[in-house]
C-alpha cells in the first residue's frame, strides 16, 4: 500500500500542476475522496517528492484564492436558472 500511494501522491500533483484542476475536480477524475486528494498532495507529497509539493501547493493557492469568486458564479447560474 505504501509504494501504491507514493505513485498515487506523484500521479495527482502532476495532474494538478498540467490542469490546474481543483482538490474536487481531481477527486471526482481519479474517483477517489477529496480528503484522499488532499492528503496525498499535502502531506505525502512533502515527505515523497518536495519539489514536486511545492509546484503543487502554488497551484493549490492560486484555487484557494480564487475560490469565492468560483462560488459565486456557481450561485448566479443556480439563481438564473441556468
Amino acid at each position: 500500500m505504501r509504494g501504491f500511494s507514493r505513485d498515487r501522491a506523484e500521479v495527482l500533483a502532476e495532474y494538478i500542476i498540467d490542469t490546474g484542476a481543483t482538490v474536487r475536480a481531481t477527486a471526482k477524475v481519479f474517483r477517489i475522496s477529496k480528503s484522499t486528494v488532499h492528503k496525498d498532495v499535502t502531506e505525502r507529497l512533502f515527505n515523497i517528492n518536495r519539489e514536486l509539493y511545492y509546484k503543487v501547493d502554488t497551484v493549490l493557492q492560486k484555487n484557494k484564492s480564487e475560490r469565492h469568486i468560483r462560488g459565486g458564479l456557481a450561485t448566479r447560474k443556480k439563481y438564473k436558472g441556468e
